[in-house]
């Protein structure tokens, strides 16, 4: 049942995906020209993501998932240098290329050969991100 879920629930996000436009690179790209050619469309797609998740945390409490185990834990909400330099990394990949992880895979498919780059860079960059963050959570020498 699981399975089936995650399925139809993995769909359900790539269908999202191709029709709000985050598959596209062009869109994406045109969403973080900010002092160009700025095409603010794609807020709605992440208001549209961010609301309904929002609400979701709130809802969950002391429920358990239908399925069996547990509901993962809300986010820390603090920000330290693991979150920081993440979120960077993530922001140059996204404005470079002009997709997340979600919209790659989604547009294999029909990417090409620059998708499945893509997809082997950030393959790549999850592989290291463990060394990475054992780099970034030792502390700063003494001066």
């Amino acid at each position: 049942m699981r399975m089936l879920i995650a399925l139809l629930a993995g769909g359900l996000f790539g269908v999202g995906l191709h029709l709000s436009g985050m598959t596209d690179t062009q869109k994406v790209l045109g969403f973080l020209d900010v002092f160009g050619a700025w095409d603010p469309t794609l807020m709605f797609v992440m208001g549209g993501a961010i609301v309904p998740m929002a609400l979701a945390w709130r809802a969950t409490g002391k429920r358990r998932p239908l399925t069996g185990g547990q509901f993962p834990p809300s986010p820390a909400r603090r920000l330290d240098r693991r979150l920081i330099t993440g979120g960077v990394l993530f922001g140059m990949g996204w404005g470079l290329v002009g997709l997340c992880p979600g919209p790659a895979l989604a547009s294999l498919s029909y990417g090409g050969t620059s998708g499945l780059i893509f997809l082997v860079a950030m393959s790549a960059g999850m592989f290291l991100a463990p060394a990475a963050a054992r780099l970034l959570d030792r502390p700063a020498p003494a001066p």
